[in-house]
């Protein structure tokens, strides 16, 4: 009972300190001025749990972000935002979400058709419904597919609206999204952060699921391909997107291939996918980059995210894309004036989801109206903003805008009125936000999502909510101040749990996912190199610092041989020039730190991180985490001073963050192609570096020192210890770092390793003979393992060296990105 006082005391305390904007709606107090029975349900829930725990269940929200990299963008930064997500959601009650969904399909419709005309017979223009200047002022106009029918009959695969609730309480349209709408993957996100905050208030409040909605949209694309298991590719502009984390997620989380323009070829009216076993048909290209730019050679010819072909593709009906190119027309700002009219013309109906009212400077009473009422509007783009990305920029109010800024603004209405259109101020309503430990009104945009399915529109139950700690907001985007919040539907019946999982019992059983990518084998296999090249260098940290410890456990003393080891380091671009004078322990703490040192520990790993990020759908949550905590540690210099003990230190914990990212590739990647090509970059890596190692320390001329340290780099003292007690010998070094094909160090083993993922990999030509990279690998394996420890000079160490390089450019000129000198796959047979 006293438990339960508290609680309720609690929540009395937070509803009364809620203070609601003045004149503004809000989403937990209703119309009658009372908190709406979901809100106090749920908000009794979180009243439930102790002050600490509460806390915990924040903190667990904000951890699981930061763990699993969830991040953005913002547009013209180099580096990426963790995902700012607030921990309490935006509610929904079931009777006014079915009036959003109503109004979010009818709009759907209306675009759809709206998109057909234009694109088709154009009536809407000829018979003076929509001035033509409305159309072809938009940038999002595509001249080049006029005429064309897309594949799979549909302009529109996924539409987006984002919506504001007036002061009638009613929810107005703010924007349409058509081009390339972003933020279903955060949506998502924020979705399985706050079910694990709070598990059991999550089930108990019986919250509408997501997965059905994905699985629809996934449906309806593969409806639009010509074959029954299609090829469906996600085309990102790449790593440096505002929104590549959300990119890589969905194609993970639906089976996608996730593509680049560089690796679509397009042929004979069909597009391909550059894939390690040659050219693959791709179906289905759902596209996240604006239109403009998918195809230089039709479209902006300085694009180097396209694909040159695809408009001519298109035409052919050899590859459906999602949206269509020119689907963003109905972004434009200049269209919202006549969508009422438009309605009842395509539809026969009224707007059921209205939105605020817009003027088109275009137009001369409109353009009128505008100037007389100019100091009450808000003047936007009418036809959006170059370079500001997805998320352009908000309407201005003039009346706030300075004398200069004013008559800027001014002066380009009157010399170009087309280019814009008055608006009235929207101020958006608010909904709780948990902010200095209590409850905040906050500003909201509500995005909703629309798939198209075979049974009509599917709409997303819930959508991407963004909230701004400003009062006065107008217009918000992920920026300064601004905060993602899931949605939460609230359904009046018990909501069954189902995810992305086939119910069918009639599923194909499938080993295989499908053909490598070339791009992924690429940086699959660079992420590997960097990492390896990165742990061999902390090794020889490592034994930097352990030559300078004055104990009798104390290795590798020999003035020569510590030499040997910074001139390595200098060789191998770890350090700079001017700290090959300075003492070894501060030439091992700049290896492992000075970022302008390509070859310095934090530089390979910057590496290793940024192929990561290319193929990160490709990636486990664990094997990200570790690589981005490990980059962040060895960036955190700290106030402590540099010494050799925490140089030593500091080489010890970064050789076991590498020993667990190695355990996690081992464990956690299937044993198919995108593993082969990890685990080759390792091993030619590997090779190589022993071979350098065994060159600069194991010379004719070696010292004890010099095999000692050998073996700590090639970590095999335990090996050799264990097999011979007459002492270290050269010989015997050398036969077990180079040439034991039992010793996972060896190079000897990472050649055997390399033959055998070779005589995996699928052939270009089905022809009997002998790729370049197998037929150098055979060669180089049969020579090592005839070879005596003997008779190993400097020379042929160096010979197998090179040849391991030279390998590895057969593989890259093999299996890797070849421009437009990518052949298809053929089967080349005879009678036998």
């Amino acid at each position: 009972m006293a438990r339960r006082v508290r609680d309720e005391a609690r929540l009395t305390d937070w509803l009364s300190a809620y203070r609601p904007l003045p004149d503004t709606p809000d989403e937990l107090i209703g119309a009658d001025g009372r908190p709406r029975d979901y809100w106090l349900k749920f908000l009794g829930g979180l009243a439930e749990l102790p002050g600490e725990e509460l806390e915990k269940r924040f903190e667990l929200a904000t951890r699981h972000i930061r763990d699993t990299g969830v991040s953005y963008r913002i547009y013209g930064e180099d580096s990426e935002r963790t995902w700012p997500i607030n921990p309490l959601p935006l509610l929904l009650g079931s009777a006014e979400w079915r009036q959003i969904v109503e109004g979010v399909q009818q709009r759907a419709s209306l675009l759809e058709a709206l998109l057909r005309d234009i694109y088709g017979p154009a009536r809407l223009v000829t018979e003076g419904h929509l001035p033509a200047a409305a159309i072809t002022g938009s940038p999002d106009f595509i001249r080049a597919v006029r005429g064309v029918e897309p594949p799979g009959g549909r302009w529109l695969n996924l539409y987006a609206v984002d919506l504001g609730r007036g002061p009638d309480g009613r929810w107005w349209v703010l924007d349409d999204r058509a081009q390339a709408p972003s933020g279903a993957g955060y949506a998502l996100e924020n979705r399985l952060v706050l079910s694990r905050a709070y598990p059991g208030l999550y089930n108990a409040t019986n919250v509408e699921r997501l997965a059905p909605f994905f699985s629809d949209f996934r449906d309806g694309l593969a409806e639009a391909a010509s074959r029954s298991e299609p090829r469906i590719c996600l085309l990102t502009p790449g790593p440096y997107s505002e929104t590549y984390f959300e990119q890589a997620h969905l194609a993970r989380y639906l089976g996608f291939l996730l593509v680049e323009g560089e690796d679509l070829v397009a042929r004979d009216g069909r597009v391909f996918v550059r894939t390690i076993a040659g050219l693959k048909r791709a179906d289905v290209i759902w596209r996240r980059i604006d239109a403009d730019f998918i195809d230089p050679l039709e479209l902006n010819s300085a694009s180097r995210l396209g694909v040159p072909g695809l408009v001519e593709a298109l035409r052919a009906g050899g590859v459906a894309v999602a949206n269509m190119p020119g689907s963003g027309v109905v972004e434009s700002r200049a269209l919202l004036g006549f969508l009422p009219a438009l309605a009842q013309r395509l539809l026969g109906e009224d707007l059921k989801l209205p939105n605020i009212a817009t003027w088109w400077c275009g137009q001369p009473a409109e353009r009128d109206l505008v100037a007389g009422r100019i100091d009450e509007l808000a003047i936007a783009g009418a036809f959006g903003e170059e370079g500001r990305g997805s998320e352009r920029a908000g309407p201005t109010l003039v009346a706030d805008l300075g004398g200069e800024e004013r008559a800027s603004l001014l002066a380009a209405i009157r010399d170009r009125p087309f280019d814009f259109v008055g608006q009235e101020v929207v101020r958006l309503s608010t909904t709780p936000a948990w902010r200095d430990g209590r409850l905040s009104p906050s500003p909201f945009v509500l995005r909703v999502y629309a798939a198209a399915t075979k049974d009509g529109w599917r709409v997303m139950p819930g959508g991407f909510c963004r909230t701004s700690d400003r009062a006065d907001a107008r217009a918000i985007s992920m920026g300064e101040g601004a905060e993602a919040a899931d949605v939460w539907v609230i359904s009046d019946q018990p909501v069954e749990r189902v995810s992305l999982m086939a119910g069918r019992e009639d599923v194909k059983v499938r080993r295989i996912p499908g053909h490598l990518p070339s791009r992924a084998a690429d940086n699959l296999y660079w992420l590997a190199r960097y990492l390896e090249r990165a742990e061999a260098t902390v090794r020889l940290v490592r034994s930097l610092c352990t030559s300078l410890m004055e104990s009798e456990a104390a290795l590798h003393s020999a003035g020569e041989t510590l030499a040997r080891l910074k001139g390595l380091l200098f060789a191998w671009g770890a350090i700079r020039k001017d700290a090959l004078a300075g003492p070894a322990w501060m030439a091992a703490a700049n290896t492992l730190r000075d970022e302008r040192a390509v070859g310095s520990v934090i530089g390979l790993v910057q590496a290793a991180r940024r192929a990561a990020a290319s193929t990160r759908e490709r990636l486990s949550a664990d094997f990200w985490k570790l690589l981005v905590d490990l980059e962040s540690r060895l960036a955190d210099n700290g106030p402590t001073p540099v010494t050799e003990t925490n140089a030593l230190e500091r080489a010890e914990t970064t050789l076991q963050v590498f020993a667990a990212l190695s355990g996690l590739a081992q464990e956690d990647m299937n044993r198919l192609a995108g593993w082969r090509f990890f685990d080759m970059g390792r091993r030619i890596e590997r090779g190589i570096n022993t071979c350098r190692f065994t060159r600069s320390f194991a010379a004719d001329d070696a010292t004890l020192d010099d095999l000692d340290l050998l073996l700590d780099l090639a970590d095999s003292q335990i090996t050799y210890r264990a097999r011979y007690l007459e002492g270290v010998a050269l010989s015997p070094v050398r036969d077990l770092v180079l040439l034991d094909p039992f010793n996972p160090r060896s190079t000897g083993f990472q050649i055997a390793s390399l033959r055998d993922h070779l005589s995996a990999l699928p052939p270009l030509l089905e022809d009997g003979m002998l790729e370049e990279p197998r037929r150098l690998i055979l060669k180089l394996a049969s020579d090592v393992e005839a070879e005596d420890a003997a008779s190993l000079g400097a020379g042929k160490i160096l010979a197998v060296e090179q040849r391991l390089m030279a390998l590895s450019e057969a593989v890259a000129a093999r299996y890797f990105l070849q421009g437009s000198t990518a052949a298809p796959a053929a089967k080349h047979t005879a009678l036998a």
